[in-house]
């Protein structure tokens, strides 16, 4: 069973790694687009839509009128961002994710603040990403929409494996869907720029809805929407839009995974997406306005556009396939950062240790499928709607902006190296726009969701303190500084025994090895087996007295806990190892017919101090064989002086 577990884990997630394979693990400048820029581009699959949603449940068709200067001000935002960012390239080499700067230059408190809003925004990245690639084909396919969430959740799934293969492979796979999704981008922003202004121009789309153009704009017995009113509704379509910003901070967290020079190949990485993410959202945000295209529950803008665009021909379906694909894969940003990230807490001892630590793949195994399982149980309870996760989503990203460019400041006025004054001024003005977009976002979706994540973000900071806590309080409790004598306490071994086998005089045997007070405890659960197990006992005559333990109750574990601790209340001080005899059976399937009374006793005593439980295997296969080859031995002890050449040559084959 062994052998068939590796053979078949080789086969899914590739064979390990030795760890000088790191430095070949890492990531060129294309690849490093598909990996850890596919968040980011594939936003423009919703976040049109989600400024379209907000407005045109208040002011109906009119609100494409404003999809165009809203998304014009992300982008303007977006590229301040950017600019932001790429200084942090250069300035931390290492990775300089949020927690990282916030951290070093504002405090443990900050960092553990941008820590908190990124492991949730990355937990929402997956979630979001997802549930948009499945709305994309749901948008093509009506029928598959009943199965939404299983859609989801083969696809999280189909993502984890993939990344638990090592980054090398996931980027190799994950590359040809990206550029596909921009191919596919180009061609209908390019197409319909065409149609708009080539003189072949189509007509406007306001029949997607069924809604009458003219009563769009009014809506009887009320009055239309002006002032404070309207500008508190343009600032939730802002705060919506804002979505198309997430997984901006990726590439300054991970410039450890580009090739070198990693800083210059991470820097040109991060124009190239900031780039392509401006050009697609604006594109795609002008024809949504230009033809009057509203979203529905069924269907995404990008499948309106392409209809309308393509003719819903073989491009259509191209596009929402590779639509599908880059939001799927989307979540491979936070499958990329998130166990970088856990690990770096790790590290600090503000998350569990396993989460440091690489698989054989050279990624960080633990992470990958922490993260998996977290979103697989938001998928789940959300449905799968990208409509109800949304609002939960870019709040965190916005924090974490602004600690970082915040904490940036601070970088360039310790270091103050050539330029610093313009660097810090650049930062600076990033952190207070970001700083009010942050406000923005958490007022604006406080009631529609928003009030969950003020509520997370400070949990989450709660645990990581109480992790901390707990391994400074570990550290202290084991620190031994050696300037105390080691005083040699008794020492008695208990050797529990049912019957006389092999497996009980093996554990006997080791037991006579470390101590010369061996006892064996016999629990007697049915009185009439006590003499015959008395009188074998005696028989055998091995120099080791034998207790019996009465168990009224057909307890095993009880009555030999309770002998174990009156032993050590008469001698204080007294050490007590427990030798367990432990049959292993030779197939796997029989483990299944035979009682772990091992692993209970072990379990009994786990808190129990000065009790050490030592399990003795009896390996029945391998000590048949072992038997065999001591029989062979002997044959060859008594063989023949001439026959010893050719015995020789035998072993030796």
């Amino acid at each position: 069973m062994p052998s068939t577990y590796r053979r078949l884990k080789h086969v899914v997630f590739g064979r390990p790694l030795p760890s000088e394979r790191l430095e070949h693990e890492r990531l060129n400048k294309k690849t490093a687009l598909a990996v850890l820029s596919s968040d980011a581009i594939s936003s423009v699959a919703y976040a049109t839509d989600q400024i379209l949603f907000v407005l045109g449940g208040a002011i109906g068709l009119a609100a494409v009128n404003y999809v165009f200067g809203i998304s014009a001000v992300i982008v303007g935002l977006l590229v301040l961002v950017g600019l932001s960012y790429r200084q942090t390239v250069f300035a931390y080499p290492n990775g300089g994710g949020s927690y990282t700067v916030a951290r070093e230059n504002l405090g443990v408190m900050p960092g553990l603040i941008a820590a908190a809003a990124l492991l949730t925004d990355y937990i929402l990245t997956v979630a979001v990403s997802i549930s948009g690639g499945v709305a994309a084909i749901t948008s093509a396919y009506p029928s598959l929409t009943p199965h939404t969430v299983l859609l989801c959740c083969l696809s999280i799934i189909l993502l984890a494996t993939v990344n638990l293969r090592g980054v090398r492979e996931s980027g190799a796979a994950f590359s040809i869907p990206t550029y596909a999704f921009i191919f596919m981008m180009l061609a209908l922003l390019i197409t319909g720029a065409y149609r708009t202004w080539g003189g072949h121009e189509l007509a406007p789309l306001t029949a997607a809805l069924k809604i009458d153009p003219a009563s769009a704009r009014s809506h009887p017995g009320m009055s239309p929407i002006t002032g404070f009113a309207l500008f508190y509704l343009l600032l939730r379509g802002f705060a919506e839009g804002c979505a198309a910003m997430t997984g901006t901070e990726a590439i300054s967290n991970g410039v450890m995974a580009f090739k070198a020079p990693a800083q210059k190949n991470a820097a040109i990485t991060l124009g190239w997406m900031v780039a392509i993410l401006a050009a697609f959202f604006l594109g795609v945000s002008f024809l949504a306005q230009h033809y009057q295209v509203m979203p529905t529950t069924s269907e995404t803008v990008l499948s309106i556009l392409g209809r309308h665009v393509f003719g819903g021909g073989p491009l259509y379906y191209a596009l929402q396939y590779s639509t599908f694909a880059v939001l799927v894969l989307a979540a491979n940003t936070a499958f990329a950062d998130f166990p970088r990230l856990a690990g770096i807490l790790a590290h600090d001892r503000y998350m569990p240790r396993q989460l440091a630590a690489r698989g054989d793949r050279l990624a960080f195994s633990n992470g990958i499928v922490s993260l998996a399982l977290v979103a697989l149980l938001l998928v789940w309870m959300f449905h799968g709607d990208t409509n109800a996760l949304v609002p939960l989503y870019a709040i965190g990203v916005f924090v974490c902006f602004t600690l970082s460019q915040a904490g940036m400041v601070a970088h360039w006025r310790k270091t103050r190296e050539p330029g610093w004054i313009w660097k810090a001024f650049l930062n600076g003005i990033g952190a207070v726009a970001t700083g009010v977009v942050s406000i923005i976002q958490l007022v604006t979706k406080f009631t529609s969701g928003g009030w969950v994540i003020a509520v997370i973000i400070p949990l989450i900071i709660l645990l990581l303190r109480k992790i901390h806590r707990h391994y400074e309080e570990f550290a202290a409790e084991i620190r031994f500084t050696g300037q105390s004598p080691i005083h040699p306490l008794h020492h008695t071994v208990i050797v529990p025994v049912n019957s006389i086998t092999k497996a009980t005089s093996g554990a006997l045997v080791y037991a006579t090895t470390i101590s010369d007070e061996v006892v064996a405890v016999y629990v007697e659960v049915d009185p009439r087996d006590t003499a015959r197990i008395e009188s074998e006992w005696e028989a055998w005559d091995i120099g080791v007295p034998l207790e019996v333990v009465k168990s009224p109750y057909r307890s095993i574990l009880k009555p030999l806990v309770e002998y174990v601790e009156n032993l050590r209340m008469v001698t204080p001080g007294e050490l007590v190892t427990i030798v367990v005899p432990e049959i292993v059976p030779k197939r796997w399937w029989e483990h299944l017919l035979h009682n772990k009374t091992a692993l209970y006793i072990r379990t009994a005593f786990l808190f129990k101090p000065n009790v050490v439980v030592t399990a003795i295997p009896y390996l029945v296969g391998h000590a048949y064989r072992l038997r065999e080859w001591m029989d062979h031995d002997e044959d060859l002890d008594s063989a023949e002086p001439d026959d010893d050449a050719t015995i020789r040559h035998d072993s030796a084959s």
